[in-house]
């Protein structure tokens, strides 16, 4: 009898837990969706100046899956760096030292648009083509 004076205590306890971790999850996702529709959306002038990914993996009794995001860094003129989560067929096109206009409202990535091209020669000197 006691087990289940335990779980009729415990269940309401874990139950609101986690619903309150689903309702705060939600509410900062519309929190972060709202305050982006405020910003106005920029295009201004910029550099990469760094990549990364973030790689995941999730293994099943059957199978494996792995999940990859594609983070680009941008230096603004003003000195300012932001970092944005761009769809992997535009990340393999970015390099390292391309300059160009990036478009974003707030937190969102809307594309850069590259100005030019820098190849870094001490790279290519090394990789003897």
């Amino acid at each position: 009898m006691e087990m289940l004076g335990v779980m009729n205590t415990a269940f309401p306890i874990f139950f609101v837990i986690i619903l309150s971790i689903i309702i705060a999850s939600v509410g900062g996702s519309m929190r972060r969706y709202y305050m982006n529709s405020k910003q106005p959306i920029l295009l201004v002038h910029s550099t990469i100046v760094s990549k990364r990914t973030d790689v995941s993996h999730k293994y099943d009794a059957e199978q494996s899956r792995s999940n990859t995001r594609y983070y680009v860094t941008f230096e603004l003129e003003s000195g300012d760096r932001l970092e944005f989560l761009l769809p992997g067929s535009e990340y393999g096109q970015c390099s390292e030292g391309d300059v160009g206009n990036l478009k974003f409202q707030g937190t969102r990535y809307y594309g850069f648009e590259r100005l030019s091209k820098t190849y870094h020669t001490g790279l290519q000197q090394q990789r003897h083509y």
